[in-house]
């Protein structure tokens, strides 16, 4: 087993995260190359989070809330909001430009939810970029002794989630009650890990608060006791066949497409965010 604790990121104009991966004990979690988990910020105006149009390349990101409200906005043409239990699934393959903002509802008076990037397999790396949006009922539900689990994206437990994916990988949002026991297997050649978004469990005999995460051995269960009401991020999938270099937005198997894409964005030659004039600058460091 390994254990990693998230580290709090700022992402400027006061917006910060947790970060479990990636780490250097842990670069990734099958094809899971990075993790973040927003909030709970409290909104009041609705314009507590602005991330202006940034770039992205060979990756998918993955965007799962709790609560509160979420635009989209991307150089494809895609405008989309997201609320509690749906999923927006990005393909960036050969680049792709977008923007986040939060978003004022009366129905929700934080934001809470969850990143995550998938490394797209070498052969899929500069495939064309995608958006996809899936609503809270399309998504498959699992249910044990006090617990239910719904699944994201990729295929567990005998269910397949409707969201394009292009390795074998699982992704799913359990609810726990509290003193309830979890076994959930997992393919033999898939790696698998746990992140505590809310609550806490115990772990193979050590406890996870919010922020840690717990990766299992591969070709074992999952096994974890709630001992609070939690929120667990349950994901992994197939490792990675070629390690992967990361700079800020972008993931790729070549350095040398990162360089690339690093003087491209400093020159704007990327697609730009219909309406959007502003954007995030390449970092200096």
């Amino acid at each position: 087993m390994r254990y990693l604790i998230a580290k709090k990121k700022d992402l400027g104009d006061g917006f910060f995260v947790r970060r479990v991966l990636p780490q250097i004990e842990a670069r990734n979690v099958g094809p899971f190359v990075f993790l973040d988990h927003m909030g709970p910020l409290p909104i009041k105006t609705g314009a507590e989070i602005v991330v202006r149009p940034h770039p992205h390349i060979g990756l998918a990101t993955v965007t799962y809330l709790y609560d509160g409200v979420i635009t989209h906005r991307d150089s494809i043409g895609k405008v989309e909001d997201i609320r509690p239990f749906e999923v927006n699934w990005m393909t960036a393959g050969s680049g792709i430009v977008h923007s986040e903002r939060s978003k004022l509802d009366p129905e929700f008076n934080i934001l809470e939810g969850i990143q995550t990037w998938v490394a797209l397999p070498k052969e899929f790396e500069e495939t064309s970029p995608e958006f996809f949006h899936h609503e809270r009922e399309e998504l498959p539900t699992v249910s044990g002794g006090g617990w239910e689990l719904r699944l994201i994206a990729g295929s567990f437990m005998g269910e397949v989630s409707p969201v394009k994916v292009y390795s074998p990988l699982f992704y799913a949002d359990l609810e726990v009650e509290a003193g309830a026991e979890v076994e959930l297997p997992v393919p033999a050649e898939q790696e698998a890990g746990i992140y505590v978004a809310r609550g806490k469990a115990d772990a193979e005999g050590k406890i996870v608060s919010i922020g840690d995460m717990a990766i299992y051995p591969k070709g074992g269960a999952v096994k974890f006791r709630a001992e609070e009401t939690s929120r667990i991020v349950l994901l992994g999938g197939v490792p990675l066949s070629t390690p992967r270099h990361m700079y800020w937005n972008f993931v790729s198997s070549s350095l040398e497409r990162i360089e690339r894409a690093k003087v491209d964005w400093k020159e704007d030659r990327f697609a730009h965010v219909p309406g959007e004039t502003e954007r995030i600058p390449l970092p200096e460091h």
